[in-house]
């Protein structure tokens, strides 16, 4: 069984910094592309930014060049690193990585972590 666990969330005010880490446990041949999403009340899921297995990385405008993902194979991990936060980045944050298991490949999703921007 494959399982995705986040940490990271919390309150900060704006202008601050958090980062989000979530690692995958369980039987794992393969890890493909990974992400970060995320869910603000009354608004639909958006994607954050995604990293695939060689490196390469998109954002969402409304975070470049204030949110960095990267990853950790090893570790079986991605990391969001949030800087220069904003109220409006409040939300529900959501971390998906593509893995081939056992089972085949398929995605899998972590039970998000709360992050509130607000003084």
């Amino acid at each position: 069984q494959v399982q995705l666990v986040e940490s990271g969330g919390g309150l900060v005010q704006p202008g601050g910094s958090l980062r989000l880490s979530c690692a995958a446990s369980g039987i794992i041949f393969s890890i493909n592309g990974m992400g970060w999403y995320r869910q603000a009340p009354g608004k639909q899921r958006e994607l954050v930014a995604t990293i695939t297995s060689g490196g390469s990385t998109r954002y969402a405008d409304s975070v470049k060049g204030r949110f960095t993902i990267s990853r950790d194979n090893a570790k079986k991990t991605v990391y969001l690193q949030m800087n220069s936060l904003k109220p409006e980045d409040t939300a529900v944050y959501y971390c998906n990585q593509d893995i081939g298991g056992i089972g085949g490949r398929r995605d899998y999703w972590g039970q998000g972590t709360q992050v509130t921007v607000s003084s």
